[in-house]
């Protein structure tokens, strides 16, 4: 069942040598550009020349589903054939922008793939898609529990020829970059229809729109992000063309879930990377400090530790590829089941595996030295992102009841 295909593993082997040979070498490069820059969420001239390369070797849109094949050089690859690829990349924290496989724009990508008109995919499509701008997607807002989609506030509503945006949104992701051109903007455009799941709209919106105001950069955990990092907005009269409705006015809540369920994996699969190398450098850091006249990896209670997250990780690498599969042959509606397993399961296992590493790394694993802190962060903040673990552990615990209750 868990065979890989050969355009899948010829991937594998081409991506693993370009990281072996262009990012781990250049993770104290990155930061010390990234430290130099006065503005944090500029470009950074090694980032644009590692996609040079990457575009080059045809590692590039890695993320394409095989059923929008005509969008990559490669034919687009299945979910399944993919988690490795993000696995890999996963390992270090930026690396997916090399190749053009970096959250909000992948998910972003597939949005305008599945739902947009023929010329909004020629307008912001094909730019994202070429890697010369990103984008956002404006979803959470700081004045309700966004956790409840049905809950946004942002007022979308006609006039003229035109939607008129009010509101605020926070936590959007890559709204500071300064390739950013494009947000996506979910907002309640049908606020009395009896059907809540049919209030929303959303909406392709330009960056430098009259209205738009960046209010300020967040952080998480004391974690900016940069050079994509995330925004509080407002929106104060911002106009656009009607033209700009994705798919049509009250289908913003199909959107929303139509675009969630893959990124969801694709965010499980990167920690899964991200927790795998914690773990190698845990071992080689137990292999080689010495306590109380022995190294670290004869002391019992490091041993253990060791075990619980490499079978943790076994665990979370099988969740992600069985769940990936199950996209793959029944759709990401028929498999809600296991993306909220995965879901609520994967980022609490990895946030607690990088925990146990840091450990064993002493007062060093808490700092930048090591990947762990980071990406400690990103576990952390994945069981926030695309709704909360409760919401899903909810409607996952709802569906299982019913499905066994059934067979009493």
């Amino acid at each position: 069942m868990y065979t890989f295909s050969h355009k899948s593993r010829q991937l594998q082997a081409e991506l693993s040598a370009f990281m072996d040979e262009h990012i781990f070498p250049n993770e104290a490069a990155y930061a010390a550009q990234l430290h130099a820059t006065e503005n944090r969420f500029a470009p950074l001239p090694l980032m644009d020349a590692l996609k040079a390369r990457a575009k080059a070797a045809g590692l590039w849109n890695l993320f394409t589903p095989e059923s929008h094949g005509q969008y990559c050089s490669h034919g687009g690859l299945s979910n399944f054939d993919y988690a490795p690829l993000a696995e890999m990349m996963g390992r270090v924290s930026w690396s997916p922008e090399v190749f053009n496989c970096n959250a909000p724009d992948t998910g972003n990508m597939e949005v305008l793939m599945n739902y947009a008109s023929e010329f909004q995919r020629e307008e912001w499509l094909t730019p994202l898609l070429n890697g010369e701008i990103r984008s956002s997607y404006a979803m959470t807002e700081p004045q309700v529990a966004s956790s409840d989609a049905t809950n946004i506030e942002l007022s979308i509503r006609r006039e003229g020829d035109s939607w008129v945006l009010n509101g605020r949104k926070w936590f959007i992701t890559g709204a500071m970059n300064e390739r950013t051109r494009l947000f996506i903007v979910m907002g309640k455009s049908d606020p009395h229809n009896p059907d809540r799941h049919k209030q929303q709209t959303q909406v392709l919106v330009p960056k430098e729109t009259p209205g738009i105001q960046l209010i300020r950069p967040l952080s998480t955990l004391g974690y900016d992000d940069a050079p994509i990092g995330h925004a509080e907005i407002a929106f104060d009269n911002v106009r656009v063309p009607l033209g700009n409705v994705l798919l049509g006015e009250g289908r913003g809540f199909e959107i929303a879930q139509g675009r969630l369920g893959p990124g969801r994996m694709h965010h499980c699969m990167r920690l899964v990377g991200a927790a795998q190398r914690a773990l190698e450098l845990a071992c080689q850091r137990a292999a080689s400090r010495t306590t109380f006249g022995r190294t670290l990896s004869k002391h019992q209670s490091v041993r253990e530790e060791i075990a619980r997250s490499f079978s943790e990780i076994e665990m979370a690498r099988l969740l992600v590829l069985k769940t990936s599969h199950k996209m793959d042959q029944q759709g990401v509606a028929a498999s809600v089941d296991m993306i909220a397993a995965s879901k609520t399961t994967v980022p609490l296992l990895v946030q607690n595996i990088l925990d146990r590493c840091m450990q064993i790394h002493g007062a060093g694993g808490l700092t930048a030295d090591y990947p762990m802190a980071e990406a400690f962060n990103y576990a952390r903040w994945c069981r926030q992102a695309d709704g909360p673990d409760q919401v899903h552990q909810m409607a996952l615990g709802k569906q299982i009841i019913e499905r066994y209750a059934e067979r009493g």
